[in-house]
């Protein structure tokens, strides 16, 4: 299983990882934990796209854009605290 993703250069650990290609452009979705010290980061870098996304272990790179984002509603503002990040990114052409 990918256990990796990078967005414009930031290293993410994956809980889950599915690829597939849509209408000839790839497509990842992905599942992963992020901690109260990380949110800010996160979540500024979301709203920066589009990215550079880049897959190691499946020597994948490509420029992509958000298809789907979904959050849990853990308050992540609190110390201690781990939500989780379900996010799709699509290949543009």
């Amino acid at each position: 299983m990918v256990k990796t993703l990078i967005l414009n250069n930031r290293s993410i650990d994956l809980e889950d990882y599915e690829e597939k290609t849509e209408n000839g452009r790839t497509m990842v979705s992905v599942h992963f934990k992020v901690t109260h010290e990380d949110y800010h980061d996160i979540t500024t870098l979301l709203y920066n796209g589009p990215f550079n996304v880049e897959v190691p272990e499946r020597n994948l790179t490509f420029k992509g854009s958000i298809a789907s984002y979904a959050s849990s509603v853990t308050n992540l503002y609190e110390k201690g605290s781990v939500g989780n990040f379900k996010l799709s990114l699509i290949e543009v052409q």
